[in-house]
């Protein structure tokens, strides 16, 4: 289908992932990967060797949370087997024949870190451990990723079991849409249901240490070193940190996140519904509103408010009848040069046919 094509330079901002990032830009952070990226847009701020496929120890853990979340009743009563009760590493002391809630098992999961707690939800959704992962795996390939693979739910090290910051960015900003998400990923300390063990209390320290602090997962195997995801959210704008072995992995997350606050702000380019033209449409009875069908935010530096150019593509063959919402061009938006949002165009209201009887009392109007 043709389209009439109309370019105009204007101050709207848009939202995407192909501007190219900053390398590090004079940070001296001592992660060996790391990335930040604004959560509304997914746009990089800053990274380094950011697609680089590293071991990502508990940070494992966000996924195994996002399925459980999406796959389970937060009410359901998980039975404990001995498998689950007795891996290694951190955990919150299952025991055995314990029946706790799943929504107690996810705030164990996110946390403390339990590793119990991860192989039991994986059991709960999945039956095993290896059905879960091909859940991570596919829902993983679903967010984007293009470099991560899952081998168990709760990130001890495997063969075959690798992410990369970019990546785990990606798939923290899918799992904060997720309201129970967030509410987790934002807790501070949590009473499970349970006769022991039942107070948990979050080693995420950003929440208690950096200003706006929302979120985050702490992880840490000898051969993944530390790794650790932030998030913080000031003046209308969420931002998402992420290093991998890096030996000061909360002051390296705090840097990034106050590069990416101080250099760049929040940008409402324009509101879902906003009137864009209002055309006749020549077999219409009415005039058809043209609306924007999403809302577009992009963080910016000032220095790149100018560079900003739209292309506004309505559909040439428009005929009456047209149907609310239907979708009737496109609006494209590039930064430098590079297109970083297409989104419709769609139809604000319904245009009817016109008739015999509205032409011939437009004839004698005329």
């Amino acid at each position: 289908m043709e389209k009439k094509i109309i370019s105009i330079l204007v101050f709207f901002l848009a939202i995407g992932l192909m501007i190219m990032p900053v390398q590090g830009e004079g940070l001296n952070l001592s992660g060996s990967s790391f990335v930040l990226m604004e959560e509304e847009s997914g746009r990089i701020l800053i990274d380094k060797d950011s697609q680089k496929r590293m071991p990502m120890a508990s940070t494992t853990k966000i996924m195994t949370a996002l399925i459980g979340l999406e796959n389970g009743n937060l009410n359901d009563k998980v039975l404990i087997d001995g498998e689950s009760a007795t891996i290694e590493g951190s955990s919150i002391y299952l025991q055995e024949g314990e029946l706790i809630k799943l929504k107690d098992l996810i705030y164990g999961l996110m946390l403390r870190s339990g590793n119990d707690a991860a192989t039991a939800i994986a059991k709960h959704i999945a039956g095993s451990e290896d059905e879960f992962v091909l859940m991570m795996n596919k829902r993983a390939k679903e967010i984007g990723t293009k470099n991560t693979e899952f081998a168990n739910p709760h990130g001890l090290s495997q063969k075959n079991h690798y992410s990369t910051a970019y990546d785990l960015a990606l798939i923290t900003r899918e799992a904060m849409k997720n309201s129970d998400f967030r509410d987790i990923f934002n807790c501070k300390t949590y009473t499970a249901q349970r006769d022991k063990n039942s107070y948990f209390i979050n080693k995420n320290k950003t929440l208690w240490e950096y200003e706006g602090g929302d979120g985050g997962k702490t992880g840490y195997t000898m051969e993944a070193g530390r790794c650790l995801v932030s998030s913080a959210k000031r003046n209308g704008m969420r931002l998402i940190a992420v290093s991998l072995n890096a030996r000061n992995w909360f002051n390296d997350n705090y840097q990034l996140l106050d590069y990416g606050f101080e250099k760049y702000s929040p940008y409402m380019v324009y509101n879902k519904n906003q009137l864009i033209d209002k055309i006749k449409i020549p077999n219409g009875y009415e005039k058809l509103n043209i609306v924007t069908s999403k809302e577009l935010f992009y963080p910016l530096k000032d220095d790149e408010k100018k560079e900003i150019k739209v292309k506004i593509s309505i559909n040439e063959d428009l005929k009456a009848p047209i149907e609310r919402g239907e979708s009737v061009g496109n609006i494209e938006t590039y930064l430098k040069g590079v297109l970083i949002r297409k989104d419709p165009l769609v139809a604000r209201n319904s245009v009817r046919r016109e008739g015999i009887f509205q032409k011939i009392i437009q004839r004698i109007s005329q």
